[in-house]
């Protein structure tokens, strides 16, 4: 019985539920584990599902490495139609008619957006400038110059097209805004197009496959909860271990 009345510790797989911030998958991952010490490894916006990497206890000392694993996302834009935070959470501010286009056009356009190079984060998302969120700013209708960031997009690829919404798979490294790359493949294509659906599938060696929902470990037992903790050394790459 004493692993039961040990402080819980490890890495714990959850599938994100659409319309909830990370921060209160946080909160019930905390209530469920009883413990306050919970973090993540990296942020899904509240519109996104899917994989989020939590860490219990003393393996919240792992977030830097689990961070930095290259993510893989399956996502799905909605040409015609730009909003002013580049995903379905804003508010429309341009629209234009979708012109006929072939998966061919698509795809060539995807590939011209591969490999290395530099993002500009967009003003509505949690980033600090000067010790303030950028979305907090954006509220207020103020834009603030943004440092772009180094990113890689190792693959992007169509996997439907049918007008106006494309679905696509993406892999790319840490820090990677899904929304800014929606974004500019519509401007690519010519009517604009903003992120409608976002689904992290992968991060590192992590699959969304393992994870449980928040309703899977609410029904489970003191015992099951600690037998869903990955020990850290399973998550995280041995050459981050030393």
């Amino acid at each position: 019985m004493s692993d039961l009345v040990a402080e819980p510790e490890g890495v714990l797989l959850v599938d994100k539920p659409q319309g909830i911030t990370s921060h209160d998958v946080v909160d019930s991952i905390r209530r469920l584990y009883q413990t306050r010490r919970v973090g993540h490894a990296g942020t899904l916006d509240p519109m996104a599902t899917g994989l989020l990497i939590i860490l219990v206890g003393k393996a919240t000392k792992a977030s830097q490495f689990l961070m930095s694993q290259e993510k893989e996302y399956l996502g799905e834009s909605t040409l015609g139609a730009v909003t002013d935070s580049q995903d379905a959470d804003g508010a429309i501010v341009e629209t234009t008619p979708v012109p006929e286009l072939t998966s061919e056009q698509i795809q060539a356009a995807m590939d011209t957006m591969l490999g290395d190079q530099y993002q500009t984060p967009p003003m509505h998302s949690a980033k600090k400038v000067g010790g303030k969120k950028l979305y907090e700013l954006a509220r207020k209708g103020i834009e603030i110059e943004r440092e772009p960031r180094f990113i890689r997009i190792n693959a992007f690829v169509l996997t439907s097209w049918v007008s106006p919404k494309i679905t696509f798979r993406v892999h790319c490294t840490k820090g990677t805004y899904i929304r800014t790359i929606s974004h500019d493949l519509g401007r690519k294509l010519g009517p604009g197009a903003h992120l409608s659906a976002l689904r992290r599938t992968l991060s590192g060696n992590l699959n969304v496959a393992q994870a449980a929902t928040l309703q899977e470990l609410g029904a489970c037992s003191r015992e099951q909860l600690h037998e869903r903790l990955i020990p850290v050394r399973d998550a995280v790459p041995s050459i981050a271990l030393g």
